[in-house]
């Protein structure tokens, strides 16, 4: 089977992608991969790291004001589809899979348009322009929140949820806590903001260092690259406090989120699978600053069913963030409780979900 995937802009459409490939070729040993994206995107380093073929395209996202810049948009697109048509023929692709960013616009397009079945993976619950426009074309269309099924045709639209949540099961906690310089035997809470950081999160751990020093649990604190420096320097004016552990960047994510017992974060979709799969409740801070405000929409998903906590970064403080991790992680029922809505909302085999569906549709299974 020959299986072309696109994908790309950031590592919530990346990762999704690989996961399904590792998937996919657990089922079919033979499967030959390409994988088309951009130079300029994460994909271009991320996906050659995995010795995946690689090839790309040009192109860019709409404006979504007036431009003369969405003219060169639009014939950058044909472009791309007549480009990805080249590819997929020479390919000779069996099926096209889209994980979403502008990428997918000519690819997935292009194969619709040359009789390839084609699927879309849309990980938010509010798609994007580029997963929008596509849906009046490809044959399935695959989500991770009921909410995005409003979005699609319904007669073509599966919920699967994020292929990335079945990599992170039976990851060893024990061995992701004492890698991350966590103790065992206390409560954990893990606080990030992705992996550049977010500046608003560390300010609020920042101003409450002293106090979280004093806490009967430990703190994992993912800076991000780009503000590891200063906040080392606050945490040694304060003494660096033995329960609070600071770390610019973590590899081995999976493991660390099946060791703690609570997560503050962002709520981009490839996080909420991770910590759904494993039932972890969390405080969700969405950023504002993402396209139709989705990280919000999507962090709703959880708190409307008492899986996590949601706290606006306007309303975001020091007091605020303590006093929601205190209200948690020092009540046992409540915890309980919302260990029970996470896992109720994950979609822990969603790889396999979107493999079958993939598998269905080449065969003819699918109608």
């Amino acid at each position: 089977m020959k299986i072309a995937i696109s994908g790309g802009g950031t590592g919530g459409h990346i990762y999704p992608a690989l996961a399904l490939i590792r998937e996919i070729q657990k089922e079919h040993k033979d499967a030959e991969f390409l994988y088309i994206g951009t130079e300029k995107g994460l994909e271009s380093t991320i996906v050659k790291r995995e010795d995946i073929p690689f090839k790309a395209i040009h192109i860019t996202g709409f404006r979504r004001k007036i431009s003369l810049e969405n003219v060169k948009t639009v014939l950058r697109f044909l472009k791309g589809v007549r480009n990805s048509k080249k590819m997929l023929r020479n390919f000779k692709a069996d099926v096209v899979i889209g994980t979403g960013g502008y990428v997918c616009g000519p690819v997935v397009y292009a194969a619709a348009k040359l009789g390839i079945p084609t699927i879309i993976h849309e990980q938010n619950s509010v798609p994007g322009l580029t997963n929008k426009f596509l849906s009046r074309y490809v044959d399935r269309i695959a989500v991770c929140f009921e909410e995005a099924k409003d979005f699609f045709p319904k007669n073509k639209t599966i919920l699967t949820g994020n292929p990335r949540a079945s990599e992170v099961l039976g990851k060893d906690g024990i061995k992701g806590r004492l890698s991350a310089g966590l103790k065992t035997g206390i409560p954990a809470v893990l606080i990030f903001g992705g992996s550049r950081g977010a500046r608003p999160i560390n300010e609020a751990v920042i101003k409450t260092l002293a106090e979280l020093g004093e806490k009967p649990y430990q703190v994992l604190y993912i800076t991000g690259d780009v503000h590891y420096e200063d906040v080392k320097k606050e945490v040694e004016l304060v003494g660096s406090p033995d329960n609070v552990v600071i770390k610019p960047f973590i590899h081995n994510m999976p493991e660390v989120l099946a060791g703690v017992d609570l997560v503050v974060s962002r709520a981009g979709a490839t996080t909420l699978a991770e910590i759904t799969s494993l039932g972890v409740p969390s405080i969700l801070i969405p950023s504002p600053y993402v396209t139709n405000n989705h990280q919000e929409k999507n962090a709703r998903a959880l708190s409307d069913h008492g899986a996590a906590e949601l706290l606006h970064e306007k309303e975001l403080t020091g007091k605020k963030l303590i006093d929601s991790i205190d209200k948690i992680l020092l009540d046992s029922n409540k915890m309980k409780d919302m260990r029970t809505a996470s896992g109720k909302l994950g979609i822990p085999d969603a790889a396999i979900r979107v493999y079958n569906l993939m598998d269905e549709l080449v065969s003819g299974k699918v109608k």
